[in-house]
């Protein structure tokens, strides 16, 4: 309960303007040239701030094909000091995944021992090397392709809530809209049925900040000599991990169940500055 409540609070923080989903209207202030840490559309109603994904394909696709001094510190910064505890505890796209999963439906666990690299390498190819060498004819830039083809935030809370409130939107739908709504249904299904699915198999902003989970200063930490391996951890863990034995898995969005399971309480979840 304690991480729902975390998440709504973390959601309203980064989408304060509700009042925008029944307007159509995008908040476009001073705000907005500061990334969320989380994975929260630039054309959601309520946002108030940019998407670091976004806001890297948009100068990687500029016309001086560079990369945000800002968005690079601000990923690597958040990266070392919370990692994946990002994905648990911040990301509105996350507590709309947890809010699925809880829908009563047959549930699969899946490892994904190879499904998840897939998220390396949409963050390698669409956020990347095509907006960086694919140009338009007349202006030059490059697209932003991971956010028009793939990102289902952008459907969920920026595309929907504005073509309900749109009729010139509406007008204006095609195969691109089509092809992305229906990724977002398909990763709406999945995520009903498989624990966050999108967070394992798809989003390139936990891969950013899975490669910082072993380095974060937000940590996982099991007390060997305590532990008996009865793997209730194990058991608990949705995302199919072994908490005992690595803590600090790059898979690991510190979601806090092996925890609650562990009835020696040699699992915590800290902050460690070494």
């Amino acid at each position: 309960m304690k991480r729902l409540i975390s998440q709504i609070i973390f959601f309203l923080l980064q989408n304060p303007l509700l009042n925008n989903f029944f307007t159509g209207k995008i908040y476009q202030g001073k705000l907005k040239t500061l990334c969320t840490p989380g994975l929260n559309c630039y054309s959601c109603p309520a946002a108030i701030t940019s998407c670091p994904l976004g806001a890297m394909q948009l100068f990687l696709g500029g016309a001086k094909h560079s990369l945000s001094l800002f968005v690079t510190g601000f990923l690597l910064t958040t990266g070392i000091v919370f990692g994946r505890f990002i994905c648990g505890y911040v990301c509105p796209f996350g507590l709309f995944q947890d809010l699925l999963y809880k829908i009563k439906t047959p549930k699969l666990k899946r490892k994904f021992k190879y499904a998840r690299y897939i998220k390396y390498i949409i963050l390698l190819v669409f956020v990347i090397v095509l907006p960086l060498i694919i140009r338009n004819d007349l202006s030059g830039l490059g697209s932003p392709w991971f956010c028009m083809y793939i990102c289902p935030s952008g459907t969920v809370f920026g595309a929907i809530p504005l073509l309900i409130t749109t009729e010139a939107l509406r007008e204006s739908l095609g195969l691109r809209f089509i092809i992305k709504a229906a990724g977002a249904v398909a990763i709406i299904v999945m995520s009903a049925t498989i624990y966050r699915f999108f967070c394992r198999v798809i989003c390139p902003l936990g891969a950013i900040y899975s490669l910082f989970n072993k380095l974060a200063f937000v940590k996982m930490s099991c007390d060997k000599s305590k532990c008996i391996s009865c793997g209730d951890c194990s058991r608990a863990c949705n995302i199919m991990l072994t908490p005992s034995e690595k803590p600090n898995s790059p898979e690991c969005v510190r979601c806090g169940d092996c925890i609650k399971a562990c009835n020696f309480s040699v699992i915590k979840c800290s902050i460690k500055l070494k």
